[in-house]
């Protein structure tokens, strides 16, 4: 199957699980992950200084049709490895991380089994201490450990089990309680309705265990049944189609109030009242609006692709500083981390995806917290009769926008790619279009027509383009100026931006 290298996807490890017809050939097998697992156990361990035998690590996964499989050979690695597994059965990947902090569990470790948003015969596994997320460098080193890693025996014992989901849908619950602080202590969503979209994934919890117990109204809530064939929609609240879906429900059911995560519940969206759809910049704007009060003056850190008018927003209606940073989620946590290290107040971590971290909470992307923050804001609109779209109400509807990925031919697509984005730049300039300073991922301008953002892809020979502009026809425009800054480079294929 080739060196376990290759199932790294930045900090998560990714891979086939499943043969589908005309798909490509399965890489991450029960025995693999078995592998991978007493790596994680060994890696561990000596982190900690203490021996395996010590180590709980506790083990979950989302709706996927492999989940079964990949649990018990993961099961299987932790247990030969010599720590103990527990099996916390259908969980999200925030609540795999709070199970390390959870004085109800404490585990050591966690790993959560999941491809976000991939196609099903996709499937993955992430990694979870005390600390947060492992790192792009810690699953490196895991992997290469699992290349000396023997496939490990049949586990013969019974592993522990634990209602992961329960605990951690308690603690929401609890926050939405003190956030809203209602003469109704414990229904402090009674009156609002609330359509919830799990798209088949692992967050159809959400329902049962968080809302109704709370007094929301839920109907119109659709696929919160687990089905890892995902058979209405992709679980992405980037995807087109499952947005017009959660769309439709919320306004076909005049509720208040539309939400939908992805898979394992890492990220969320939601729609108003009126249709309008609260992801991409909208989402961070509405984060930030709930956040502003109590963080005044204070960083907000967005992946490179976030728009020029999402900066006038946080800036100049919220009175906050918008720090564009690397797409990636670790790469835009990691640095909301180190700002505030630096001493510099950093409340929110977010991309245009809906992944999504807050400081009060862990630095942990979590769909569901966002989720229970946005409820907040929204009861307490209902409550004093405003209504929650007057947060981001000032920030300007997006007109046009576009993403074109120019490929890149020839075996060095990087040093091919930083020779055009410094051509790129030079020729900008040149012209005399204005060069965002300090960009930290590629070369960003602005023009009149709008903004574009062209950068090197980390994996793939692609140079993606992203564009914004300010009136129906200036994309054309913009692609055109493009176009006219790459020509001359025969490795690349313009014919995408035509």
């Amino acid at each position: 199957m080739g060196s376990l290298s290759k199932l790294q996807n930045g900090s998560d490890v990714r891979g086939v699980a499943l043969e589908v017809e005309g798909g490509a050939p399965v890489n991450l097998t029960p025995e693999i992950a078995g592998r991978i697992a007493a790596a994680f156990v060994r890696w561990l361990a000596d982190k900690r200084g203490r021996g395996p035998g010590k180590l709980r690590i506790g083990v979950g996964h989302d709706s996927r049709l492999t989940a079964a499989a990949l649990k018990e050979g993961t099961i299987r690695g932790i247990a030969a490895a010599g720590a103990v597994p527990v099996d916390c059965s259908m969980a999200s990947t925030p609540a795999m991380f709070c199970a390390t902090v959870y004085h109800e569990t404490a585990f050591d470790g966690s790993v959560m089994l999941t491809a976000s948003h991939l196609p099903k015969e996709r499937n993955g596994m992430k990694f979870f201490i005390r600390e947060g997320g492992l790192d792009k460098p810690d699953i490196t080193a895991l992997l290469a450990l699992a290349e000396k890693t023997p496939a490990p025996a049949p586990f013969a014992g019974t592993p522990e089990r634990c209602a992961l989901l329960s605990i951690y849908a308690a603690a929401l619950r609890e926050k939405i309680k003190s956030g809203v602080n209602a003469l109704d202590y414990d229904r402090p969503l009674a009156g609002l309705h609330v359509v919830l979209d799990a798209g088949n994934g692992a967050g159809g919890f959400f329902a049962g265990q968080v809302l109704a117990p709370l007094g929301a109204e839920l109907s119109g809530s659709q696929f919160l049944e687990p089905d890892g064939n995902f058979p209405n929609h992709i679980p992405n609240p980037e995807n087109k189609a499952a947005m017009d879906s959660i769309r439709a429900a919320t306004v076909q059911n005049h509720a208040d109030l539309g939400i939908i995560f992805d898979t394992d519940v890492d990220r969320m969206s939601a729609v108003l009242p009126d249709g309008g759809e609260v992801n991409r910049d909208a989402i961070i704007a509405m984060m930030a609006a709930i956040l502003a009060p109590e963080y005044p003056g204070s960083t907000i850190v967005t992946d490179s692709v976030t728009s020029d008018r999402l900066t006038r927003f946080l800036e100049g209606t919220l009175g906050l500083h918008h720090h564009r940073f690397k797409r990636g989620y670790k790469n835009v946590i990691n640095e909301s981390i180190r700002l505030n290290n630096a001493g510099i107040p950093s409340p929110l971590a977010i991309e245009t995806s809906g992944h999504g971290a807050l400081s009060e909470n862990y630095f942990l992307d979590d769909g569901a917290y966002l989720a229970v923050r946005l409820l907040i804001a929204a009861a307490r609109a209902k409550r004093e009769g405003r209504a929650l779209g007057a947060l981001i109400e000032r920030l300007p509807p997006a007109c046009e926008e576009a993403e074109r990925r120019i490929p890149i031919e020839g075996e060095d697509f990087a040093a091919t790619g930083k020779r055009v984005l410094a051509a790129f730049e030079e020729r900008a300039r040149a012209r005399g279009y204005a060069v965002a300073p300090n960009s930290y991922e590629g070369v960003r301008l602005t023009l009149p027509e709008g903004w574009m953002l062209l950068r090197l892809s980390l994996h793939d020979p692609l140079l993606p383009l992203n564009v914004e502009g300010n009136a129906p026809g200036d994309c054309a425009k913009l692609l055109t100026a493009a176009r006219g800054l790459l020509e001359g480079f025969p490795e690349l294929n313009l014919s995408v931006l035509r």
